[in-house]
């Protein structure tokens, strides 16, 4: 076990406890996270897919991107890292175009990501290939049945065990449904789709609240017309339809942002500006819930469009008074992987917070609302968890004030997300927060520590 109370600059395969003790200074500066994963993911994913050539700008260097790259490379697709900035990876990817992805005699690994094991699924299902699909021990306790029924009412066909990784997945010729899916998730919609641009005719997902959209933009630049009914919840693709090459810059990513956004919060007399943002609508919800909360926070939108994305800066000043809220279930889809850091503010704020609609989050890297609420309470905070809703009371002597957070040991459970928050929570602590298992912030965030630290942070 490594013990650091540093930034730690690589990640080795050891485990390591990082050590966060109460900010004694503002934090400032301005940056820009990394690349957002989710449009990393999908930009490779659908180059590899597309007739000819593209180059992409500002790749996260991640694991779970990573993933995404091996796995569309053993399909067929090559995959080439030209360089690396300060924004990310600049990748070529020449896709497989018509002639599809290719028979893989070896087991693809998806490592910890859950959007390329999804995804893949509904790349492959309309070819005549069979693939093994496996990830790692946490991946294989997330469900998949979400994104096999739909698949398999078009004509694709799993082998697995509880509807779990690892799983066989047989591609064939697909007929086109319309499905209404049972919960809001980016993940099924974006498979079904994916599945249905070789399926011949309309294939229709039905929603019952908004979930991300970075599938209907993207896919608009690769030269594929998407329809879609906001008002209904509906998105639809006509098939068969090829993707075209494109060239594309991924900003950077909202969720990490979030990270920042707090620490800025809660630490006295801390300014931040994070650049080129991804301010997707349906990827700031937490953005407008902090202003509801009376967060001091200023959000600058550019002119055009990246990818087909929006993008601009936040601005997040330290704010001595916050407000309690509900977060009701159907704001959830557009904050759902904010809500650890939202719980952390809300223990912050002068009384309770409610979450509603938060089951989700029992089927992530870890049980996150478990985890959540036990970490509250390991910090002296009031909290309630039921199967799917959470309450955190404020704690009125946090920052400004006497005391903070009680000093905690807190395990990540190898989950990047908490892996962070706890690290925000350790700026605002009495005295210190133990991270156990910190290097999971690889999975998103490898800089996180020394952009913190860039910062002023430790």
């Amino acid at each position: 076990m490594i013990r650091c109370s540093g930034p730690l600059s690589l990640w080795s395969d050891f485990a390591v406890k990082f050590r966060v003790s109460r900010s004694a200074q503002p934090i400032k500066g301005e940056i820009r996270v990394p690349s957002d994963k989710s449009l990393s993911h999908r930009s490779v994913m659908f180059a590899a897919m597309a007739e000819g050539v593209s180059r992409i700008t500002g790749v996260l260097n991640s694991e779970d991107v990573h993933s995404t790259m091996a796995a569309v490379r053993a399909l067929g697709a090559e995959v080439r890292v030209l360089s690396e900035d300060q924004s990310g990876l600049t990748v070529e990817v020449v896709g497989w175009g018509a002639r599809g992805p290719v028979p893989v005699a070896s087991v693809i690994d998806c490592g910890n990501s859950g959007t390329t094991a999804r995804l893949i699924c509904g790349i492959i299902a309309p070819w005549p290939i069979s693939v093994t699909l496996s990830g790692d021990e946490s991946l294989s306790r997330r469900p998949m049945r979400r994104v096999t029924d739909p698949l398999t009412m078009m004509g694709a066909i799993f082998q697995a065990t509880q509807d779990r990784l690892p799983m066989v997945v047989t591609g064939g010729t697909l007929k086109p449904i319309e499905y209404a899916t049972p919960v809001s998730s980016a993940q099924v919609k974006s498979a079904v789709l994916l599945a249905g641009l070789n399926a011949k005719g309309k294939t229709v997902v039905i929603e019952p609240a908004p979930s991300r959209d970075h599938t209907e933009r993207m896919l608009e630049s690769f030269g594929v017309r998407v329809g879609r009914d906001p008002e209904k919840l509906r998105a639809w693709v006509e098939g068969p339809v090829l993707l075209r090459a494109s060239d594309l810059s991924v900003p950077a990513d909202p969720s990490s942002a979030a990270f920042i956004v707090a620490a800025a919060l809660v630490v006295p007399g801390s300014k931040v500006v994070i650049h080129d943002v991804c301010l997707n609508p349906t990827r700031i919800g937490f953005l407008r819930v902090l202003e509801r909360m009376g967060a001091d926070i200023e959000v600058n939108v550019e002119d055009g469009l990246q990818g087909g994305e929006p993008v601009g800066s936040i601005v997040a000043q330290f704010t001595s008074r916050l407000n309690p809220t509900v977060v009701t279930a159907e704001e959830v889809p557009a904050l759902v992987d904010e809500i650890p850091v939202l719980a952390l503010i809300a223990a912050t704020a002068a009384g309770t917070t409610r979450f509603e609609g938060v089951g989700e989050l029992r089927v992530k890297e870890s049980d996150r609302l478990q985890a959540i609420y036990d970490g509250m309470v390991a910090l002296g905070v009031n909290a309630r968890a039921s199967e799917s809703t959470l309450e955190v009371d404020g704690i009125s002597d946090l920052p400004g004030h006497r005391a903070g957070f009680a000093s905690a040991s807190l395990d990540s459970l190898g989950d990047h997300r908490l892996a962070m928050v706890w690290a925000v929570a350790g700026l605002a602590a009495a005295e210190h927060i133990e991270i156990d298992r910190f290097e999971a912030v690889s999975v998103s965030y490898p800089g996180f520590a020394d952009d913190m630290a860039s910062l002023g942070a430790w």
